[in-house]
């Protein structure tokens, strides 16, 4: 048998889906189901914290609103100003949901936190002589091999020049008239072995822009703090060669 409502007509053993959807919506959102669902996220003055929120009852009861709301989320049209204040309303309880969840949240680790900075800065007390010995050690270790490899580059910058002059005074007399004379060139440990350990320098390149007008293009990067200065200060009104300012909105919700 058919029926018929404003939407058209309908099957009237399964009833209008516009109908049945509308209703239900309406009683989801009605204003008692609401309260309750607000008064559901509201903290409570008196709830024992536990370590694990696996067991904690009322981190569970907000684990299943969560749930519920998601389902509404994945569920939801809003193509009419009804339902944009119905998603209203839902985004207004995640809200309230959101920073009970979050207060939960910091007041478990609140005392653990705590205790790792009273930990890190008594081993920062603690561990300081260590940590500068280590600092000034290696310091002067890494002075002593570049010190070593100069002495070495020396050495075979001294030999490279008299090897030329001799092959200058070959070429020129097609003789040597008197020996070379090489240095002894003394290589730079790469590394050092004791019965306690063993230790090497590791090369790590490094750099410095000297003058920033040479770099190539491919180098310079965008200041973007400025250009987000610029785009929140004057949207797309300034024009900045090379850049797009767009608008983004996001949506706030300031529940009551």
């Amino acid at each position: 048998m058919k029926g018929t409502c404003e939407h058209g007509e309908f099957e009237l053993l399964d009833g209008c889906p516009q109908c049945i959807e509308a209703r239900q919506d309406a009683e989801v959102n009605s204003p008692e189901n609401i309260q309750k669902r607000i008064e559901a996220v509201q903290p409570k003055k008196e709830t024992a914290i536990t370590l694990r929120p696996s067991e904690d009852i009322e981190a569970h009861g907000y684990y299943e609103e969560s749930m519920r709301l998601l389902e509404y989320a994945e569920k939801r049209v809003i193509a009419t100003l009804e339902q944009a204040q119905s998603a209203t309303n839902d985004l207004s309880v995640i809200s309230k949901l959101t920073k009970a969840m979050d207060d939960k949240r910091k007041a478990l680790l609140s005392p653990l936190e705590a205790k790792k900075v009273e930990i890190r800065d008594t081993y920062k007390y603690l561990m300081g002589p260590v940590i500068k010995a280590n600092e000034i050690t290696r310091g002067k270790m890494t002075a002593y091999d570049i010190e070593q490899r100069r002495i070495q580059r020396e050495q075979e910058e001294i030999n490279r020049k008299r090897m030329e002059a001799a092959q200058a005074e070959m070429k020129l007399k097609g003789e040597i008239t008197e020996s070379v004379n090489l240095v002894e060139v003394i290589e730079a440990p790469k590394r050092i072995f004791t019965e306690m350990g063993t230790i090497s320098q590791t090369d790590h390149w490094k750099h410095e822009v000297v003058d920033f007008a040479l770099l190539d293009d491919a180098y310079k990067i965008a200041d973007t703090v400025m250009l987000n200065s610029i785009a929140k200060k004057h949207h797309d009104t300034k024009q900045v060669p090379g850049v797009r300012f767009y608008n983004e909105p996001f949506t706030t919700v300031r529940p009551k």
